[in-house]
């Protein structure tokens, strides 16, 4: 027996599902939406931020072309006002400190008298170099006044007075007498040859030497050869650090006698010895006279009271004579004597020369 077949009515759907599409269903978002207000509206290219706005473009960069806007901001307020600069307050910039010595004027009582340093060198209290120093340090008195300013004029009958310190600081300073070998220079290293001053230290004193003055390191400074001797010359030079006895050795008016013993060959005649004595010129310029004699068959003994550039051997020259040898044994009243070759001694208080 056929069961009859049940039709249920139809069920009437909201008008919602019906418009729903079919497929997949989403599910409706938690809150409905509300109306944008007007800080919700959509921004404008300035109120966007820098990472929207500046996105990387497409097309190249292009140079910007206008021109750069100052900052409208207002400075920031300071915590504290500045303070007002006054001129007073100003710091003024040190004057520029000269890069030379000003030459001081001539004193104008005395626009015609000589320096203040000749004059002293001129009476024979020191040299100029040594007057400079002791008018820097105040040690000298002009008519009892102290003048201490270098180049200063002094009439020549002005009384000059030296301060006793200046005394003690020349009694301490030495001379010393050397007996130099060949193949030293009387100054400078010249070709390779060196100077005699280098003899000069205590392994080479003279064991015999009668000065007591003790050596010091000090003895070497400001040491100065007072005359010259040939490369290929031997004999008495002298080193000092006086003026007063560089003056008297080598001065412009030096008239002290030096003594050289002269090895020559050759054959020499009367009229040569008298040009040897006063006659002969040296550059255009004539010799003083001079003592020329025999020492013995082949050595001639010279007597000069000038030293110019090997002197002796061009004299030689200009009469028909070569020396082979030449020897200085004597400067002023202090010979050679019993001084080794290549040794030295203190010259004693009680020599002059």
């Amino acid at each position: 027996m056929e069961r009859p077949i049940l039709k249920l009515p139809k069920r009437n759907k909201p008008q919602e599902d019906a418009k729903k599409p079919r497929g997949k269903t989403r599910k409706p978002h938690s809150g409905a939406q509300k109306p944008r207000t007007e800080a919700q509206k959509p921004r404008t290219e300035a109120q966007k931020p820098r990472s929207e706005v500046h996105k990387p473009r497409s097309e190249p960069h292009k140079p910007r072309t206008e021109p750069h806007k100052p900052r409208s901001d207002p400075p920031r307020p300071r915590s504290e006002p500045p303070r007002p600069r006054t001129e007073a307050a100003r710091p003024q910039a040190p004057a520029p400190q000269p890069q030379f010595r000003p030459r001081p004027a001539p004193l104008p009582e005395n626009p015609d008298g000589p320096r203040l340093s000749k004059r002293m060198s001129e009476l024979g209290l020191c040299s100029r170099r040594e007057a400079d120093e002791w008018i820097e340090n105040g040690w000298v008195k002009v008519d009892g006044t102290v003048v201490n300013t270098l180049g200063a004029r002094v009439s020549r009958d002005a009384k000059i007075e030296i301060d006793p310190e200046a005394s003690r600081h020349q009694s301490e300073q030495v001379t010393i007498l050397l007996n130099k070998p060949m193949g030293y220079v009387s100054g400078q290293p010249e070709h390779g040859y060196e100077p005699a001053m280098v003899l000069i230290k205590p392994e080479n004193r003279w064991p015999e030497d009668p000065s007591t003055t003790k050596f010091r390191a000090g003895h070497l400074r400001n040491l100065a050869p007072a005359g010259r001797l040939d490369i290929d010359s031997t004999g008495l030079i002298v080193f000092t650090q006086d003026g007063r006895v560089a003056k008297r050795l080598i001065g412009s008016d030096s008239d002290v006698e030096k003594e050289y013993l002269v090895r020559v060959e050759g054959t020499l005649s009367e009229d040569g010895m008298k040009l040897l004595h006063h006659g002969l010129e040296l550059d255009g310029v004539k010799l003083k006279p001079a003592r020329v004699s025999w020492a013995n068959e082949d050595q001639l003994r010279f007597v000069l009271r000038e030293g110019r550039k090997r002197q002796i051997r061009r004299m030689c020259e200009l009469v028909g004579l070569t020396v082979t040898a030449l020897k200085r044994v004597r400067t002023g009243g202090v010979p050679l004597g019993k001084l080794p070759v290549g040794q030295w001694r203190y010259l004693r208080r009680d020599e002059k020369f």
